[in-house]
């Protein structure tokens, strides 16, 4: 049994959105709350951004009359997270079909790679047989990195040398599938994003080889960040964007030393849903994002001997 969403969130909680939730246990709402509140949320990650949007939405709830207490504050900056997080969308997963074909990128160091395991075997708890395709030709290391997960999980690796072309391998790893009964692939991506046009031009022909032999191929395109690295995560996501169609966003790394707040700026300015975490070093260490969890687990109320006063 690996660790929940709401586990791994313990030390986030504690050592930054607490504080909000401490904050928020004053008498009265003041000038002074609201300029501590707007500095603990940029403190967490939220961003400047996404911040001032936040104050500024609450400060109309108080102005207009709904919220009046700093205990109604915290229940009005809850829906305002949620709003931002937006609803989730069904997954491709979700959907009946004989190959589901799923690309992941990302830079290189973003948990990626052990993203891939992790998701792999999360596909196999739901009964699903799946291969890899290591179409990061570019690294010899990256295509070994593969093998060994690949193994771990008990998952066929499809590879070939590096320097490969990537659309050739993507090409003979739908084949496997068909051959072998496999009705997931899941597709490791070159993390090049310093040379940003020979990137496009390696996913373009990925995509193309994928949609020529699979309906509507690849059906999630999953973009790998590291949740540690903060509002540097977001730049990553916002150059992604614009190299390719990203369908949602797997969080590596939520395990207690990322302060949490950057997934609200991440969604709010892709549009894209957050589907995936990985909540520590284990396999099974990985959990579906749920919104309502997620923010419930950042501002719950922690008691004097350290449990959790659950909502």
């Amino acid at each position: 049994m690996g660790i929940g969403l709401g586990k791994s969130l313990e030390k986030t909680r504690v050592n930054f959105f607490g504080r909000i939730t401490g904050l928020l246990r004053g008498a009265r709402i003041t000038e002074e709350m609201w300029e501590e509140l707007e500095s603990l949320l940029i403190q967490a990650d939220v961003g400047v951004e996404t911040t001032l949007e936040l104050i500024e939405r609450l400060r109309g709830r108080v102005a207009r009359g709904e919220v009046s207490t700093p205990e109604g504050l915290k229940e009005a900056l809850k829906e305002e997270l949620l709003a931002l997080l937006g609803e989730m969308p069904p997954s491709a997963l979700d959907e009946p079909r004989l190959l589901t074909v799923i690309l992941m990128v990302g830079v290189n160091g973003s948990g990626k790679t052990t993203s891939i395991a992790k998701l792999a075997r999360y596909c196999q708890g739901r009964g699903h047989k799946v291969i890899l395709a290591a179409a990061d030709t570019f690294r010899a290391a990256a295509i070994d990195q593969l093998k060994i997960w690949g193994q771990r999980v008990g998952a066929d690796v499809i590879a070939h040398q590096p320097g490969a072309d990537p659309g050739a391998v993507v090409y003979d790893a739908i084949r496997a599938c068909y051959a072998r009964g496999a009705d997931v692939l899941i597709i490791d991506t070159a993390g090049r994003l310093h040379t940003k046009y020979n990137l496009m031009q390696e996913l373009r022909k990925i995509r193309n080889v994928a949609a020529k032999q699979v309906h509507n191929a690849p059906h999630e395109t999953l973009l790998v960040l590291d949740a540690t690295t903060g509002q540097n995560a977001l730049s990553q996501a916002v150059h992604f964007k614009e190299v390719v169609d990203i369908t949602g966003i797997v969080l590596a790394k939520l395990d207690g030393t990322a302060k949490g707040g950057a997934v609200f700026p991440i969604v709010r300015k892709l549009k894209v849903p957050i589907r995936f975490v990985g909540t520590g070093e284990k396999l099974e260490d990985w959990a579906e994002f749920d919104p309502k969890v997620f923010v419930e687990a950042l501002l719950e109320e922690e008691h004097g001997n350290g449990s959790v006063k659950k909502p």
